[in-house]
């Protein structure tokens, strides 16, 4: 396979989509173990919150994340076209039928969009979301748990923000399994163990997450 085939093949896509997806769970477990400092109290949540607010190399960091993220969508949404495009009918039938596909996989797509307005809303509600002040050690700096708190005293909120966590569980249960498939970790050995190992975290993102809108929630309405 010639360097210019392979460049501009589904298997090249496929593996630098697995690549980005991968980087992209490790974002969600590091965000939310910052997030988890919510349950200490305000003082920590702000101090942290603040620390990557002021850290000078932040707009690095975000440009790098977005382009992981629009990367990863560019490439999903180029590969879903090429394949309708390739075999309409078998995609079809396939969709159809459900044969060899799991519901997570199946529905791939639809949790992606769901995801990505997710996004959406959560940049617009709490990065550039309503701005309070608080002093923690002699500091001034924005107090984003009282943003977060208020958003999350809404039921109808809290419900729209569980349903997306519920949503990206089952795209990363799905997608962390079919990451190692696409960059080649692909034995029988360790098959069963990645598969639960992709369950697992699925089940800790959504559980991980939607735990904080109903703490904050609880917090809100006392």
């Amino acid at each position: 396979m010639s360097l210019r085939f392979y460049l501009n093949s589904s298997v090249m896509k496929k593996q630098v989509m697995g690549i980005t997806g991968l980087m992209l769970c490790g974002f969600l477990l590091s965000h939310l173990a910052g997030n988890c400092l919510i349950y200490v109290g305000s003082d920590a949540f702000n101090k942290y919150a603040h620390a990557l607010i002021t850290n000078p190399l932040i707009y690095v960091a975000e440009f790098i994340l977005a382009s992981i993220f629009l990367t990863h969508i560019g490439l999903a949404l180029k590969l879903t076209i090429e394949n309708k495009a390739a075999r309409p009918q078998n995609y079809y039938i396939k969709q159809k039928t459900g044969r060899g596909a799991t519901f997570a996989s199946s529905t791939m797509p639809y949790t992606g969009i769901i995801i990505l307005a997710f996004l959406v809303f959560h940049l617009i509600n709490f990065k550039f979301g309503p701005v309070y002040t608080a002093t923690v050690g002699g500091v001034e700096m924005r107090d984003l748990y009282k943003t977060v708190v208020e958003y999350f005293i809404s039921p109808v909120n809290v419900a729209w923000y569980i349903f997306c966590m519920i949503a990206l569980g089952i795209h990363v249960s799905h997608g962390f399994w079919s990451a190692f498939q696409s960059i080649g970790f692909n034995h029988p050995k360790y098959n069963c163990l990645i598969k639960c190992a992709s369950k697992a975290f699925g089940v800790l993102v959504t559980l991980g997450y939607s735990a904080l809108p109903i703490f904050c929630h609880l917090q809100g309405v006392k």
